[in-house]
């Protein structure tokens, strides 16, 4: 019997393929969006596996911390995802089975605890992945043009040529931090078939988060207290003590029996989902930058970038598709507008060979302004400090 295949997913935009958007539920600044999925299937479920450390430190190029890995990744990881699914869309292992695996070592420094871990997303049995949510984007983010310049121009540093970036360092909060969500998510009212949410903080979205199954998002849904999510979703909650309110209504008078009340209820729930489909805007139609990370039998995992416009909100995210494009596992991040502009600048030089001059030139401005700009940016350290000093002093800075 010849083995079904399996084609790799194209995909250039997201969207919500299989779910559906319910009215939203507000609490103080905080709005959340309930997700429904209109077919539920048994062939793909998600788990969490807790860590109880200060750090984790992940290594990247295929050798374990241990034996002193070339490039690694740090960050607190309050959690892993433990990924179970079947080929032939039988039940896949029911939530909480399986979670008892070795995932990676852990050393008490008396101080903090770091655990050691190898790989992003590290294959544990034949149908069973355990990756680490977000850091995978995150991490795809951090490496983006990480090798630095591939021509030996003379204004970069010796380091920069010889290690590229050499690191990167982006800042996020704790869902704990952001005013509102924890009581957001207890007071939440869990609909039948919710599999996710859309997360808007002052009505800016802040995160999407969707699984499979029903009964895993249940148990995984105060998991969002957990996540990472940029600084401004922080301030926003300081000062933005109230969402804005949406009122949709039936028309009584147009009201005479059950069938006329259906098709009221049917035009207001329609207003509400053009409502946050509006909101979510940023991230839903966008075009994307996407990566193939994993097969999983007949499912794929991929990360996503949208295009880093500095003018719009830009998103970063994963998500597990069916073959049929129908989404399973969904999770994202917005990144700050200082974030976007790190990334914007590396992407720009990156397109134009690292030379200065033309990217400068792309960018509608003069050289030692884009000196300038690296400086500011934190990417100064690429650059000879000679050259530094030189944009400071024609442009009249110290």
């Amino acid at each position: 019997m010849s083995k079904k295949k399996h084609h790799q997913l194209d995909l250039d935009r997201l969207a919500l393929n299989g779910l559906e958007l319910a009215p939203s539920q507000v609490w103080r600044g905080v709005r959340i969006v309930p997700l429904l999925r209109t077919n539920v299937q048994e062939d793909l479920r998600l788990a969490r596996r807790s860590y109880d450390d200060d750090l984790a430190v992940v290594a990247l190029d295929g050798k374990h911390p241990r034996e002193k890995p070339r490039t690694v990744y740090a960050s607190y990881i309050p959690h892993g995802l433990v990924v179970n699914w079947s080929d032939d869309g039988s039940p896949a292992g029911a939530f909480g089975t399986h979670l008892a695996k070795r995932d990676g070592q852990v050393k008490d420094f008396g101080c903090m605890k770091v655990r050691l871990a190898h790989r992003m997303i590290r294959r544990e049995d034949k149908r069973q992945l355990r990756m680490l949510p977000m850091h995978l984007s995150m991490e795809g983010f951090l490496a983006l043009h990480f090798g630095g310049p591939d021509i030996a121009w003379s204004e970069y540093a010796r380091a920069a040529l010889r290690y590229g970036l050499g690191f990167r360092i982006e800042r996020s909060v704790r869902g704990t931090y952001i005013a509102g969500l924890a009581d957001a998510l207890r007071v939440f009212e869990f609909h039948e078939n919710q599999v996710g949410v859309l997360v808007f903080v002052a009505d800016a979205l802040a995160s999407a988060f969707v699984v499979s199954h029903p009964e895993d998002y249940r148990a995984l849904h105060r998991t969002l207290l957990a996540d990472f999510y940029g600084e401004l979703m922080y301030w926003y909650g300081v000062y933005y003590q109230e969402a804005a309110r949406m009122e949709a209504q039936i028309d009584e008078s147009q009201v005479e029996n059950l069938t006329q009340l259906r098709r009221g209820y049917e035009r207001m729930r329609g207003e509400w989902v053009g409502f946050h489909n509006f909101m979510a805007e940023g991230l839903l139609g966008r075009p994307l930058m996407t990566n193939n990370v994993y097969r999983l039998g007949p499912f794929q995992l991929i990360r996503f970038m949208t295009g880093l416009e500095p003018s719009v909100e830009n998103h970063l995210g994963e998500a597990i598709f069916r073959q049929d494009g129908t989404l399973e596992y969904l999770k994202t991040y917005r990144l700050a507008a200082a974030q976007c502009r790190r990334a914007y600048l590396l992407s720009k030089l990156a397109e134009y060979k690292w030379n200065l001059d033309a990217t400068a030139r792309a960018l509608g401005g003069s050289t030692d302004d884009l000196i300038l700009r690296l400086e500011k940016a934190g990417f100064g350290y690429l650059l000879k400090e000679e050259v530094l000093k030189a944009a400071r002093k024609r442009k009249g800075k110290r």
